[in-house]
């Protein structure tokens, strides 16, 4: 069965590879150089992410036939906002560097916008594949929203008014599961759901007439969090044959504001391709706060 799954998985790297790589015969290019140079980056990038991942993540773990596993009750489904949110940015990211040299916006939209989805679902064959977990269903549709809002936009409006993005602060609970949440900040900020908001971020500007002085780059932005949480499913009682702490498990929802760095053009076109890039990252402001206790709160400074 391992070697079964070696090969499924080599295949699923060489059809992403492809899938990038196919933009490079469907394209009406100004810059062919840079544009391979692209692809080349992106091949490389990817494969070797998705290989390193089975090398230090997957291989330690039974193998098993392909399988779906529903973890849709799992931390308040923060993962799966979590992987909307992955799944716009890299479509985001990856039409933005096809754009850069010259692809036309469909052809760009449909190989770059896609990205994201791509790499994605490669990592949900390998879970399928796994005896731990196995594809989830949620997951798949998560990615699916996120990829859809990014191609959606473009196609609608030529423009993202609505971006999904993510802010980070640290919390108590790592400590009591590192394993879990993680044993450092490094970790905390990609395993440590309590600490993660997603945030759908809007543009005002863009749906007022082009004669408005409402600031281009300020955004209205509407955040959803969770609290309390150890574990997926549930806070254990007993940690290491300890008495855990006992912690309500509470869902966020936010209002504040936010920077749109896209609306922001400079005559460089590789800073604007970094405030692309950094976009994905809500800026800190204060913020309003309901949650699920049916308490309400007052951030000062929320990130």
């Amino acid at each position: 069965m391992k070697r079964k799954w070696k090969y499924s998985f080599a295949f699923v790297i060489v059809v992403f590879c492809c899938l990038v790589v196919k933009s490079q015969t469907a394209i009406d290019t100004v810059n062919r150089k840079l544009l391979k140079r692209i692809i080349v980056a992106e091949s490389v990038t990817s494969a070797t992410a998705i290989a390193g991942l089975y090398s230090f993540w997957y291989a330690g773990y039974a193998h098993s036939s392909f399988h779906f596993f529903n973890d849709n009750r799992e931390w308040l489904q923060m993962d799966k906002i979590g992987h909307a949110t992955t799944a716009y940015n890299m479509g985001k990211i990856g039409y933005g560097l096809l754009r850069w040299p010259g692809v036309e916006k469909k052809k760009a939209l449909w190989y770059g916008g896609t990205l994201g989805y791509a790499f994605l679902t490669t990592i949900e064959i390998m879970d399928g594949f796994s005896a731990e977990w196995g594809a989830s269903p949620g997951d798949v549709l998560a990615n699916t929203f996120g990829t859809a809002l990014f191609m959606g936009q473009q196609f609608a409006w030529d423009e993202q008014r609505i971006s999904m993005k993510w802010s980070f602060h640290k919390t108590q609970f790592s400590k009591y599961t590192p394993d879990i949440l993680g044993i450092n900040l490094q970790q905390n900020m990609i395993k440590d759901y309590n600490g993660q908001t997603y945030w759908l971020s809007v543009n005002i500007h863009s749906f007022l007439s082009k004669s408005s002085r409402f600031p281009k780059f300020l955004n209205v932005a509407l955040g959803y969090g969770a609290d309390g949480m150890l574990r997926g499913h549930a806070n254990p009682a007993e940690i290491n044959g300890v008495t855990a702490p006992s912690f309500q498990r509470y869902r966020q929802y936010f209002l504040s504001l936010d920077v749109d760095l896209t609306r922001i053009r400079t005559k460089s076109r590789a800073l604007n391709n970094v405030f692309n890039v950094l976009g994905v990252v809500k800026f800190p402001f204060p913020a309003i706060e309901y949650n699920s206790t049916k308490e309400w709160k007052l951030h000062g400074f929320y990130f």
